[in-house]
């Protein structure tokens, strides 16, 4: 019998996009189905993004380099500038989405049974790009009593091994939307150095900070051939299906190794650096309404969590994500019975399970991510079919 690869059998479902089937069928029943459990915001991309791609006058659509358009790397250079990162355009390798970034770090920087360590939760695909890189994720716990905060620096060193490479961190953080503080990036910096390990930044969501500043890696005095930063214009300017990302590092022998993969797949989309690059005129304060919206929408969801009796949502500074611990006793069953059995006045909710944001067996069984992703109206429509479902799932716990 022909058998697939161990990697194929290694590689983890997605628990933001594992449940699409039973959100399916439940609307071809007729149910309204409101989507939390992916970060596909509604914002509208901005209209002059839109308009640089229609306008875009040319009569091949070729290769770009595989660096990325040398217009829009220097336009990225203004826009790290404004945030007080300094890049020049040759060490920035534009990418297919974040993703490509992350993958071409672990690729780049490591070698097959390496290890990363990785705070948890974590962003799920961190683990399909560990099995795709044949490396080794080492996850050291945080707790939702402390909304997530960096884990105790005894933490990291207990869990450092010879074969260990790299610590990774999202921040503001997906799925906590913790917002990591300088203190707390100083604490990284002086362990990379300290044992010699690269420290990968995934910054997708800086521009959306509610309480606090956001400390950029980049900044990290000292550390400059440590960090490598992976970025993306996908929550940012509410672009996701552009599927453009940024690899950036002042480390030369790790850009040049990142360089051979970017050749190996010829060069990202095309398009979306045109609509990248109109991105960085936008006005200075294209994102105060944005950042006031989803603000809004935060305080009105963890509010209504909060008020639900069992549950509690830690107050998330960043990012549009948060984690709420539910009184249930599975949350993957809960998820799937939410859109399979579950419906109030004609809608249900779907969230995503956190099992799949720990690499730790059993942890995140009575906690979900909720993206709040909606407008308020929506997601006070979510929050009462989410009531009503607490009270009436077989699996309560209280």
């Amino acid at each position: 019998m022909i058998t697939i690869s161990q990697r194929g059998l290694q590689m983890p479902a997605s628990p933001i996009r594992k449940l699409v089937p039973y959100a399916e069928a439940a609307k071809e029943k007729g149910t309204k189905v409101y989507h939390l459990n992916i970060g596909q915001p509604d914002i509208e991309t901005p209209r002059e993004c839109l308009d640089a791609v229609k306008n875009c006058d040319i009569t091949v659509l070729e290769y770009s380099h595989s660096a990325g358009n040398e217009s829009y790397r220097k336009k990225l250079v203004e826009y790290y500038a404004k945030n007080n990162i300094t890049v020049s355009a040759n060490e920035i390798i534009v990418t297919t989405g974040g993703s490509e970034a992350i993958l071409f770090g672990f690729m780049a920087c490591m070698d097959p049974g390496d290890e990363i360590i990785i705070p948890e939760p974590f962003y799920a695909n961190y683990n399909g790009f560990a099995v795709q890189a044949d490396v080794k994720v080492i996850a050291i716990g945080s707790s939702i009593e402390s909304g997530f905060a960096l884990p105790p620096i005894d933490d990291f060193e207990k869990a450092i091994t010879p074969r260990t490479k790299a610590i990774m961190l999202c921040n503001p953080n997906n799925p906590t939307g913790y917002l990591y503080s300088t203190g707390e990036l100083e604490i990284l910096k002086e362990i990379v150095i300290k044992h010699n390990l690269f420290l990968f930044a995934d910054e997708a969501y800086r521009e959306f900070c509610y309480e606090g500043t956001h400390t950029s890696a980049m900044t990290l005095v000292g550390a400059e051939s440590n960090v490598i930063l992976m970025d993306t214009i996908s929550k940012r300017y509410s672009a996701c299906g552009g599927r453009i990302g940024a690899f950036r590092t002042k480390n030369k022998e790790v850009l040049n190794a990142a360089m051979k993969f970017a050749q190996a797949r010829l060069s990202p989309p095309f398009y979306a650096q045109v609509l990248g690059e109109a991105a960085v005129d936008l006005p200075d304060n294209y994102f105060d309404t944005t950042k006031a919206e989803y603000k809004l929408r935060r305080d009105t969801i963890v509010k209504r969590l909060n008020a639900m009796p069992g549950v509690f949502c830690p107050n998330p500074g960043g990012a549009f994500y948060a984690m709420a611990r539910l009184p249930i006793d599975d949350s993957d069953q809960f998820c799937q019975w939410l859109l399979e059995s579950f419906q109030h006045n004609g809608s249900t909710v779907m969230l995503a399970p956190a099992t799949g944001f720990y690499s730790t067996a059993g942890a995140g069984k009575n906690e979900v991510r909720l993206a709040y992703v909606l407008n308020v109206s929506s997601i006070n429509k979510a929050m009462d079919c989410l009531a009503v479902a607490l009270k009436i799932y077989p699996g309560k716990t209280n």
